[in-house]
């Protein structure tokens, strides 16, 4: 059977010809971005924090290991769509239970395959992330324009509602429980929660519109704050909630969107990058102790930072760099027990350099509350 012929549009009028998969009955829209991990593409589907986004893989040969249900991070596939060079029509892996075409069409997830991934990732590097369409070419580049010209753009757009869980939901610790931690679920991870449990955590995984007093009800040792996506300045309630975790002086962790939130509320800015950081190859410079994490990164947006300091933040301290562009990667509180990393140090995909800060978050708790 021939491959029905596909088209990937983006906002600026650049047309890539391709071959679809996956579903195909609709134009798909989202912002397109490229991701530089060689594996993990499961991981990076059912990333939450993906919401609204048609990811790139610039790695060739895309599904040759197949699909399991173990490496699932939500529980379905979170991203617009799937760009790749090639969808492998094979794949051999012991853990394997299906297909990722089988896995794409089971859960409506539009794919083009035949992309010149190289050419593209060039493009967004120069242009920026922007938004796009993929749909049959039959429709024409003309009219899966207009349609993408008619979504919105990811700038002050809250996704966090979009992916949060519908209410209040527990974790139990993996053996004795040491703590009780209340989760912001803005799009959490399930590797997360399970790093959380291994340390001897009973987690309570709230809404992400969860008042702050609601979730310390049950007097927990400590908040974490989610993943997730879209634009944190969009995220309603952040001064309100940091204000209410600072005043009780609970140890607090963030990552990622909980990272930006945490940087918000203490008076931050943040901004648009041009196109993102997503891969599992980022360094970033530890600034206390001088060694270089290899990261796993997936964000648009990032929180201002200058030689002297956060600006506007003068409570919190620089603590990581990113050693590609500069960027702020990570901060904490100079007095209390707050601390928050740009990147995924859960590494789901991606390098385990970065695990130590779930023991960290647990110190800082065993201090607070021995036991």
């Amino acid at each position: 059977m021939t491959a029905r012929r596909g088209l990937l549009v983006l906002e600026d009028g650049t047309v890539f010809p391709g071959r679809l998969a996956g579903r195909h009955d609709e134009v798909a829209l989202g912002e397109v971005v490229f991701n530089t991990s060689l594996a993990g593409y499961q991981e990076i589907l059912t990333d939450p924090s993906y919401a609204g986004q048609v990811v790139t893989m610039t790695a060739p040969l895309i599904g040759n290991y197949g699909v399991t249900s173990e490496d699932d991070e939500a529980a379905r596939p979170w991203v617009a769509g799937l760009v790749v060079r090639e969808l492998s029509p094979s794949f051999s892996n012991w853990r394997a239970q299906t297909s990722l075409l089988q896995y794409l069409e089971g859960h409506g997830i539009a794919c083009i395959e035949g992309i010149d991934t190289r050419k593209l990732t060039r493009h967004i590097r120069s242009e920026g992330a922007m938004r796009c369409g993929i749909g049959p070419a039959e429709l024409g580049a003309e009219q899966i324009l207009q349609r993408v010209s008619k979504h919105p753009r990811m700038a002050g757009l809250d996704l966090t509602k979009v992916v949060t869980t519908g209410a209040p939901y527990s974790v139990s610790a993996e053996g004795a429980a040491r703590f009780r931690v209340a989760v912001y679920d803005f799009g959490v991870k399930r590797r997360s929660l399970i790093l959380l449990a291994q340390r001897g955590c009973d987690l309570t995984v709230f809404p992400s519109t969860t008042p702050a007093e609601v979730a310390l009800e049950g007097e927990p040792d400590g908040v974490f704050l989610s993943n997730g996506p879209g634009d944190p300045a969009a995220v309603p309630g952040v001064a309100e909630l940091i204000d209410a975790l600072a005043r009780r002086e609970i140890p607090v962790f963030g990552i990622c969107l909980g990272h930006q939130l945490i940087s918000l509320g203490f008076g931050a800015e943040t901004f648009k990058l041009l196109y993102g950081h997503r891969g599992g190859n980022h360094p970033v410079d530890n600034l206390a102790t001088r060694r270089v994490e290899i990261t796993s990164q997936n964000h648009g947006f990032a929180v201002r930072v200058e030689r002297e300091g956060v600006p506007g933040a003068p409570d919190l301290l620089a603590t990581h760099l990113n050693l590609n562009d500069g960027t702020l990667e990570g901060v904490r509180h100079r007095e209390l027990p707050i601390f928050a990393v740009q990147y995924h140090p859960e590494s789901a995909p991606g390098p385990h350099d970065s695990r130590y800060l779930f023991d960290e978050f647990v110190r800082l708790m065993g201090e607070r509350r021995p036991g």
